[in-house]
């Protein structure tokens, strides 16, 4: 019997969890090691920041889920990985640390066959002093990356919308709050849907809504932008956010590093080296992401974590990580198997996975401050990838350490991503587009890097729909419902 460990329980290790659960049955075993006692379907985490989801409609409970799977769930987190087992241990484990299950503080060695990494990132909120939860001058603004903090997130915004309708005007700010964060596309959704709820509420006028980002232009996204087809006609994210931008009254600051929040303000340095202050009266800031600090150990108890991981924390993978300046990038430095070139019944995916280096073009401000976004590696690619990984891991258990593994790049990868900007039943409105590939790969597509015939968006009601079906199919997939395996990533 093998044993297949995943680390994370999110939407990539829940995916290569469930797939492997399926693929494997009841000959082998799956373990699934995550802090969380709940799955959160994250994408709709935004609504709940606005008051129209609770924080019950987006998670549920992981341990019955598990459990008809036939997964061994273990609510914890995972510390250290010793690949080549220790003196006392021949085979390679994972060390963990319950944080629930009547356990919490314990630790145990958890011994694997394979590994998978899919511990998603951990929320730098301590990158820059005083943004969110966490950070060393206070909660000074709010986050919608969990469901609590989103939750959070709605109450200090129907404080502002109670002060607006006492005639008190509010400030809000939203964006990203340090120069290396990725995950735009949640404070796109984010001040949008905000702009909506306080038309509905009858306030729009007495607020001043103003969005800052890394991004070197609108709709950047950390993906260098796109062009895609509208209406017929081939147009770029940059027009096409620009245009949603001016139309609902939002103003923009791009190119922006956050480097210090305070009550009601922030410090920030542009790209082109000028510094100021900026002020607000609510604020909802995305912080950078980095790995979950997990350490590696040689057989004779050695530091080997620089072998497995890169510095910002994430897991090495077939990556080519030596592609050195932005002239030489290619689509073809991205990984296709995910596999740790040291050792290789560990994996990667989702979020976990060291990528070879940014998409977007690297850019810095004359005093030397890195201002650009890091490549998005969420939603539908997380779930491809899981997917992708489990099917090799079940395939080299089964048939061998010669079988063929299976492959997943994101320079070869489609993704679909709906982004809402308003919910409500005849007057919700979202942008939905897809991009092929992800990663552009200019080499094949001269000029745009993606194909535009399959590189396309529209904006409106049918998105809204689209992004509230896809809530209740997501949800439904996760919670291993009949058919579930029918509905793609």
């Amino acid at each position: 019997m093998a044993r297949v460990v995943i680390l994370g329980g999110g939407v990539s290790g829940h995916t290569a969890a469930t797939f492997a659960a399926k693929w494997l049955g009841n000959g082998h075993e799956v373990v699934v090691v995550t802090p969380n006692a709940k799955w959160n379907w994250i994408p709709s985490n935004i609504w709940v920041g606005v008051g129209q989801m609770k924080k019950e409609e987006v998670t549920f409970d992981l341990a019955p889920v598990y459990k008809k799977a036939g997964i061994t769930y273990k609510q914890a987190k995972a510390v250290s990985l010793n690949p080549e087992g220790s003196e006392t241990e021949t085979k390679p484990f994972v060390t963990i640390e319950y944080t629930g299950q009547s356990k919490t503080g314990e630790t145990e060695d958890v011994t694997y066959d394979y590994v998978i990494n899919a511990t998603g990132p951990k929320l730098n909120f301590g990158a820059t002093p005083g943004l969110g939860e966490g950070s060393q001058l206070g909660d000074h603004t709010v986050s919608v990356c969990t469901a609590d903090h989103a939750e959070h997130a709605n109450h200090k915004l129907l404080e502002s919308i109670e002060k607006m309708k006492k005639g008190e005007r509010q400030k809000f700010l939203v964006g990203t709050g340090h120069g290396m964060c990725t995950c735009q596309g949640a404070a796109f959704e984010y001040i949008f849907n905000i702009e909506h709820e306080l038309k509905k509420a009858g306030v729009r006028d007495m607020a001043d809504i103003k969005w800052i980002s890394n991004e070197s232009f609108l709709g950047d996204f950390g993906m260098g932008g796109l062009h895609m087809k509208v209406g017929g006609y081939v147009v770029s994210s940059k027009i096409f956010s620009e245009s949603l931008y001016a139309e609902r009254g939002v103003d923009w600051m791009i190119g922006a590093h956050v480097s210090k929040v305070e009550a009601g303000s922030i410090d920030y340095e542009l790209l082109d080296g000028t510094t100021g202050k900026e002020n607000f009266d609510f604020a909802m800031l995305i912080p950078p992401f980095a790995g979950v600090g997990l350490k590696a150990y040689g057989k004779d108890g050695s530091d080997i974590t620089d072998t497995v991981f890169a510095p910002n924390g994430f897991m090495k993978v077939d990556a080519k990580y030596d592609a050195g300046a932005y002239e030489n990038w290619k689509a073809s430095d991205w990984p296709r198997t995910y596999q740790n070139p040291t050792y290789n019944n560990m994996f990667a995916c989702g979020i976990a996975f060291a990528p070879p280096h940014i998409i977007s073009k690297p850019m810095s401000s004359p005093n030397g401050t890195p201002i650009n976004p890091t490549p998005p590696r969420t939603g539908m690619p997380s779930g491809i990838i899981g997917k992708a990984v489990a099917h090799s891991v079940c395939d080299l258990i089964t048939k061998g350490e010669s079988a063929h593994l299976h492959e997943a790049s994101m320079a070869e990868m489609g993704a679909a991503c709906v982004a809402s900007a308003g919910k409500g039943l005849t007057t919700g409105t979202a942008a939905a587009m897809t991009v092929y590939p992800v990663v552009p790969d200019f080499e094949k597509y001269p000029g745009t890097g993606r194909d535009t015939d399959y590189t396309f968006g529209e904006i409106g009601l049918a998105g809204h729909w689209i992004k509230h079906v896809l809530h209740h199919l997501f949800i439904y997939k996760a919670k291993l419902k009949p058919g579930w395996t029918l509905i793609p990533e």
